[in-house]
């Protein structure tokens, strides 16, 4: 059984990111050593840049993986990783990843399976839709905007908050080995409609909000116009066919087992988001 102490130094792949940024002081809370990496952070690391990976590993026994885009990338990260000392690693993934196309989603799926054979102990957490796609990036602008349009087709999303994302990274990352070798789901407490979610955001933010359904080729032609690239649009398609499937709908406990509390519920995040001006 591998023991972990204070000591021990994490390795965070994208420190800057959504999850990253919010892992980083909960590690540095348990008195554990954290190397924050990032393209362009003191803690160099690059996907695409082989010759940053030696030095973000050094003295590493943990790895929380945020998972290349270039599924060929994983592999030897994973090996080179091992070899330089790594004991663990929590690889952050999504759920319903196992049931897209085989040509979507490949650097998680690779993640996945290189972690699985890495030798060393492992941890795979899928989460559903972040809570923060809808201030932080993806659906902000659409929602600023007063609209927000998806293929859903009123499906039930238990949406989750990345505080508890990076909190169950934490805990998997710095304890004990009995919670190791497990895929992790991790969702919300309450499963919502994407048009519930926009209701309460547009409560939230004291305007007017709609959201509205689109099909799968609408929703394809409004990201191309948007400028998305026409392999990214295939991809978020693939995503919300399996939303639409019901494989991410299920609350999971995972948050609530490791953790000891209930997630954030989405009515509290949107009214933090909105208090923050988010959609103002």
């Amino acid at each position: 059984m591998t023991t972990y102490t204070s000591t021990d130094t994490v390795l965070v792949l994208g420190a800057t990111g959504k999850v990253g940024r919010r892992l980083v002081p909960a590690l540095r809370a348990t008195g554990r050593e954290v190397k924050a990496a990032s393209r362009k952070g003191a803690v160099r690391f690059d996907w695409a840049e082989q010759g940053t990976w030696a030095g973000a590993l050094a003295g590493a026994s943990a790895v929380h993986l945020l998972a290349p885009e270039d599924p060929g990338l994983a592999e030897p990260f994973v090996r080179q990783a091992v070899a330089a000392g790594v004991r663990r690693f929590v690889a952050l993934s999504g759920r319903g990843v196992d049931r897209v196309p085989a040509d979507t989603f490949r650097g998680m799926t690779a993640a996945e399976k290189a972690v699985r054979e890495s030798g060393v102990e492992w941890t795979v957490l899928r989460p559903n839709n972040f809570h923060q796609n809808f201030d932080e990036d993806l659906w902000r602008a659409p929602l600023r905007a007063g609209r927000l349009a998806l293929p859903a087709a009123n499906a039930p999303e238990p949406f989750v908050d990345v505080r508890d994302i990076a909190e169950v990274a934490a805990v998997l990352l710095t304890s004990g080995s009995r919670l190791q070798g497990e895929v992790y789901d991790v969702s919300g407490a309450r499963a919502l409609t994407f048009g519930e979610a926009v209701a309460e955001i547009s409560r939230a933010a004291e305007r007017p909000i709609v959201y509205e359904e689109l099909t799968p080729e609408e929703y394809r032609a409004e990201l191309l116009e948007q400028g998305f690239a026409e392999e990214a649009a295939y991809e978020l398609n693939a995503l919300f066919a399996t939303v639409r499937a019901g494989h991410s709908a299920a609350p999971s406990d995972t948050v609530a087992r490791l953790l000891g509390r209930e997630p954030v519920a989405f009515t509290e995040y949107a009214a933090r988001a909105a208090a923050s001006g988010a959609w103002a």
